[in-house]
């Protein structure tokens, strides 16, 4: 009888001992597992106990080192009051700046191609939705990097989010490979269904935008932080984990189609059209300054995120290094600050020099009329 209360003791001891040491869960399989915050890694117990700061219903959960990289963007100034100041700033300005350029967009169908409208219709569009899915993320950034909206709308709002930041760009690269068909390539662009290849470029920008948000919807994206008492969301993943390890190469991908392309098409098409309007010998000095002013402020506004983006995940992949990652997100508030200026952008291009944005060239068509675009 001894032996077995002593047994019992024993077993005992052993089981409390387990719940005191276990970090994360994932299954009930108590093996020693690295997990990450977008790729830092932090060693971390399975086990089916959670952590006496957390609710008994709150899982899954992940354990990060309280001095690291992580604890340090969770609960500082960075996180919890300017990126959420930024998001508040861009709504104010975009939302009913992009709705009205709705209603002025179709106000100037009569006046404006068919094409024109369709392309810019879309970039409204996908700027408006991008501001209104900040809305969920100011009151995750102000209480604290603290989600209380659940997984289902977590993966909805992360999903929405990035896919039309590169919705935005994409379309961008649009409309300016289209002023270049239509100053550079004049011939070419009165031969072309310009309507119908505008309706077909913004369908293939949104077939990109439901594969850019696929994995984001399929994997999980908020997990609760045992040492700070908060739910994340997207912020901490573990990156490590057979679940989302393909994300960071999938993600170095999307950022090459959804930004670095964009911007090389769009590089490529303001010098060209620039250097073939001032070969014209007409005064396109306004317009020239216009665009030069949208293709800076592309420029500044996706650039950084481009380039940090790169870097981030290139660190991550390589040695699973996330110290850029506050960087990224600061540079990702940029993007969201180019959705609420280009409702402004089309109207200032609207009333430089022709307002409804003609071209001629010149050097190729002397007598030519000027067209549309």
């Amino acid at each position: 009888m001894a032996d077995l209360l002593s047994g019992l003791l024993i077993c005992l001891m052993a089981v409390q001992t387990t719940q005191h040491d276990g970090k994360c869960i994932y299954t009930h399989t108590h093996t020693h597992k690295k997990l990450s915050k977008n790729g830092k890694t932090y060693k971390c117990n399975h086990t089916n106990q959670l952590p006496a700061l957390l609710p008994p219903n709150t899982k899954p959960w992940l354990y990060v080192n309280p001095e690291g990289p992580v604890t340090a963007y969770t609960t500082g100034i960075l996180s919890t009051r300017v990126i959420p100041s930024s998001y508040i700033l861009a709504m104010l300005v975009g939302v009913p700046s992009n709705a009205y350029i709705l209603g002025f967009l179709k106000i100037r169908l009569a006046a404006n191609s068919l094409s024109t409208i369709v392309l810019y219709l879309n970039l409204a569009l996908s700027d408006l939705l991008l501001l209104l899915s900040l809305a969920l993320r100011i009151h995750y950034h102000f209480s604290g990097n603290n989600w209380i909206f659940g997984e289902t709308s977590c993966r909805l709002i992360t999903a929405l989010f990035y896919g039309n930041v590169y919705c935005s760009s994409q379309t961008i690269a649009c409309i300016s490979l289209k002023r270049y068909l239509a100053v550079v390539r004049p011939f070419l662009y009165r031969r072309l269904t310009k309507t119908t290849l505008a309706m077909g470029a913004c369908l293939v920008v949104w077939f990109l935008f439901g594969v850019a948000i696929v994995p984001e919807l399929l994997v999980q994206q908020s997990y609760s932080i045992t040492e700070l008492g908060v739910t994340t969301c997207h912020d901490v993943l573990p990156l490590e984990d057979n679940s989302h390890s393909p994300l960071v190469l999938y993600r170095l991908v999307l950022v090459c189609l959804g930004f670095i392309a964009p911007f090389l098409i769009c590089i490529y098409a303001h010098v060209a059209v620039v250097y073939h309007l001032t070969l014209s010998g007409c005064d396109w000095r306004p317009f020239i300054r216009v665009s030069t002013l949208v293709f800076v402020i592309f420029v500044v506004c996706f650039l950084p995120s481009g380039i940090l983006h790169i870097a981030h995940y290139i660190r991550l992949f390589s040695n699973g290094d996330d110290r850029l990652y506050g960087y990224y997100r600061v540079a990702v508030c940029l993007c969201c600050f180019h959705s609420c200026l280009d409702p402004f952008l089309c109207l200032l291009i609207s009333k430089t020099a022709t307002s409804e944005l003609q071209f001629i060239s010149l050097r190729e068509m002397p007598q030519r009329p000027a067209v549309i675009v």
